[in-house]
């Protein structure tokens, strides 16, 4: 039986580590739906057997999504509602889920997300990167040369990246980031909420140092920042002298200039004197 007016799927966050993370909006909902779809029956039956959570489950992934997806629907249409969660965090984030919740859409059934923990947002509020605007990107391609080439697609992108890796990638994926990237700030976390957690913050080219990692890795990049233009000091000249020609005291101008490119004005005056004596020399 349906727990609203019309049969609902519920997309449920589940802990990505610390089972304490669970909220008892999580439980209540967990216990009442008809059926749990999960990405691995054996890992969601270790979290519902620790809350004693005895509700049918079915399996829903990456293998079996558009043949489970119409089983659900069937069930939507029973008037039954769904959970469906993945083996940590929330559903369609890296996970299963994608396809099934546009065939719901399509069928008109509810949609609820119940919030819960999730790995990218904990690494990166804890990185001390940059958090006003950022990319969540996941996993790269799990094919070396496929990889190089989304970073090489990622290089100018100017704000700060979320990846996730495994654990017997990791340091391939460090050395060949640091090579197209160059030498950014970055921070890996790992084990996020469990008795092992670790951040490594520095630089890339620090963390290409670690080794023997183990445990689910999330890595926050920093973004890409152009490097600061060099002036062209006969440029700033020539602006002087037009200030200077159109009545401007030189130290007045000389300030105005210096304002304008973001440098020293007593460094730009006496480079300009240079220049002025070097050409009445001349």
């Amino acid at each position: 039986m349906s727990l609203n007016s019309k049969a609902t799927l519920f997309l449920v966050a589940t802990p990505i580590g610390n089972l304490n993370e669970v909220s008892k909006r999580t439980l209540d909902v967990l216990n009442n739906v008809s059926v749990i779809a999960c990405e691995d029956t054996r890992n969601s039956l270790k979290l519902l057997s620790h809350f004693d959570i005895h509700t049918r489950m079915i399996s829903y992934h990456n293998f079996n999504e558009e043949e489970s997806a119409k089983g659900i629907i069937a069930l939507l249409e029973n008037g039954e509602d769904v959970a469906l969660i993945s083996d940590a965090g929330y559903p369609l984030i890296s996970d299963p889920g994608y396809h099934l919740v546009n065939e719901v859409i399509a069928k008109g059934f509810k949609i609820v997300t119940v919030s819960g923990p999730n790995a990218a947002l904990n690494a990166l509020v804890a990185s001390g990167l940059n958090t006003n605007h950022y990319l969540f990107y996941g996993f790269l391609n799990s094919k070396a040369s496929h990889a190089r080439k989304e970073a090489e697609g990622l290089k100018m992108f100017p704000y700060t990246i979320i990846f996730y890796e495994a654990p017997h990638r990791i340091e391939k994926t460090l050395k060949m980031l640091h090579e197209v990237f160059g030498d950014r700030k970055a921070c890996l976390a790992r084990e996020l909420t469990k008795l092992h957690e670790e951040y490594y913050r520095g630089t890339l080219s620090d963390l290409c140092k670690l080794k023997d990692l183990k445990g689910e890795m999330v890595l926050i990049v920093e973004g890409y920042s152009k490097p600061d233009e060099q002036i062209d000091l006969e440029d700033t000249f020539e602006e002087i002298n037009e200030l200077v020609d159109k009545g401007m005291r030189k130290k007045e101008a000389v300030s105005e200039v210096a304002a304008k490119y973001d440098i020293s004005k007593n460094v730009l005056y006496n480079a300009y004197l240079k220049e002025n004596d070097q050409n009445e020399k001349d």
